[in-house]
This record gives C-alpha cells, structure tokens and sequence, in this order.
C-alpha cells in the first residue's frame, strides 16, 4: 500500500474523528447522567453550522471569532429548550424520549430546508486556513496537512482539556459526578438535580454546536448533515464507554480512523458495514466499552 496513501487517509480520518469527539461528548454527558437517548443531537450539529454560516455571512472572511461563540451559545440554548418542554417531562421513559427526539430532530431538519433550502450552504475558511504543510522528500513526498484540517483537530483537543477540566476539577463538575454515581443521594445533600440536568443537556447541545462549526469549515452545511453522523457518534459513546471522556476520545480517534481507512480501500456504504461488524464484535468482547464509569443508575438500567 503506498504509504503516502495510508497516511493521508489516517491524517483523514483523525479530522474526522475530531468531529465525532465534539459529537460525543454532549451525548456521552446526557446519557451518562440523565439516561436520555437524544434522537435530535445532530440536529445541534446541524444548527451549529448554520449559525457559523450566518457569522460568515455577517462578519465576512474574519468570521471565526463570532462563529464559535455564536454556535456554542445558540446551540445551548436550543438545547435548554428542549430539554425544559420535552426531555424533562420523559426521565424514565427511555422509549418515549427516543420517539420524541426523533419527532423533533424531523421537525428542526424541515424547519432548516424552508429557511436555508435542501442544497448544502458552503462557509469559506479565512485566507490564513487555506494553505497547507506539504512533505517534501523521502517516502511520504507530496503528503499534505491542509491547516484547516489541523485547525479542527486542535478545536477539537481544546474543547476536550475544556470539558476535563470542568467535570474533574470545578465545583460543577463534582456535582455532576456525584450525580451520576447516585441521584437519590446527590439531591438529598442539596444539589438541585433538575437544574443540573438542563445545565449538562445544554452543554452537550453547545458542544455540538462547536461541532458543527468545525464542519461547516470542511463541507457544505445542509439539513441532514447532522444524522450523518449521530449514528456514529452513539458508537463512540458505546465503545468508549457510557459518561467517559476519556473513552469517547480514544473511541473516536479509532472509529475514525478504520472509517477513513474502509473508505479508501473500499467504499462509503461498504466502509460504514465493516465499522458496524468491528463495533459488534468488540462490544462481544469488552460490553461496557474501554473504559466503563462507576454509576449505580447505570448498573440498575
């Protein structure tokens, strides 16, 4: 296999997994504390990028400064608001929560197709995301690293240390850990389970938004990119394990990469066939995935 072949389809594969990661992240929070299977999570990609649009369109080529905030905060908010009409009134009825969602992830892609039409809209990357580092020489001459591809992965890294920090070393994030190991007992020492649940829901919507900011500077946004990739963004979730940031980012980073791998040997539908069949057989292996969190209302399920 020619090796600047294979290492550009695995260079390929970690953007991809950068935006898996960020998609992820939101639904490893919300299922991991609150049990919610959020059929509408892409839908917040989805928004994400759109909204990053809109910056482009408003701001012109130095729009990045707007677009993440912009996606982030917009994204959390559309998030909160699901979870306060919706979510909040399903806990504990995983079967209707799942048919909700998906009832909604319908309605935000048709209300997307009026407003911005059915064909992708395109976001140009500032002139300074152009270019790219190119190998000159040796056995990988001509192998390129676009910036904007290293620009989403170290997105993507920065988000991750960000939300490390916040559950591991911040008042808020002890309170979603001890929430996540007991509800019963966590809200009987006074923390206020119902706002936390909204906090940690509009979080991961947020993220998500980010997400789609970051794809929306690889490839057209259009009203279903976002269940392109809410199927493989559960698997990161079940194979790193459920709650762990940790897992979700070495599951990414794997899923990623044989995606990207299987495609270029293959093809797309082939390629997402093998992902499924690796995804089967490790979870035979390894049920709880890589590395599994301690939490008695996941125990119970």
């Amino acid at each position: 296999m020619d090796a600047v072949f294979l290492f550009g389809q695995l260079f390929t594969g970690l953007s991809v997994a950068s935006i898996l990661l960020l998609a992820a992240l939101g639904l490893a929070l919300s299922f991991g504390l609150m049990r919610v299977i959020n059929m509408a999570h892409g839908e917040f990609l989805m928004f994400g990028g759109y909204l990053t649009y809109l910056a482009s369109q408003w701001v012109g080529p130095q729009f990045l400064w707007l677009a993440f905030p912009l996606a982030f905060v917009g994204s959390a908010l559309l998030g909160a608001v699901l979870e306060f009409t919706v979510i909040r009134r399903l806990y504990g009825r995983p079967l209707d929560t799942l048919l909700a969602t998906f009832g909604i992830s319908l309605i935000l892609q048709q209300a997307a197709r009026q407003i911005f039409g059915s064909t992708g809209v395109p976001v140009m990357a500032p002139a300074w995301l152009s270019g790219a580092i190119t190998v000159h020489g040796g056995a990988l001459d001509g192998l390129t690293f676009p910036y904007v591809r290293l620009f989403v992965m170290a997105l993507s890294a920065l988000v991750l240390i960000a939300v490390w920090w916040l559950l591991n070393r911040s008042r808020f994030g002890m309170h979603v850990r001890a929430v996540n190991q007991n509800r019963e007992v966590a809200s009987s020492l006074g923390v206020n389970t119902r706002q936390l649940d909204m906090l940690v829901f509009a979080l991961g919507s947020g993220i998500a938004g980010v997400a789609g900011a970051g794809l929306a500077l690889l490839a057209p946004v259009n009203p279903t990119v976002g269940s392109a990739y809410i199927v493989n963004a559960f698997l990161v979730v079940v194979v790193g394990g459920v709650g762990s940031v940790l897992g979700g980012a070495v599951a990414a980073l794997l899923l990623g990469c044989i995606t990207a791998l299987a495609e270029g040997l293959t093809s797309v539908s082939l390629a997402q066939a093998i992902l499924l069949v690796v995804v089967v057989a490790f979870l035979q292996w390894k049920p709880r995935g890589l590395f599994p969190t301690q939490s008695r209302a996941l125990e119970e399920a």
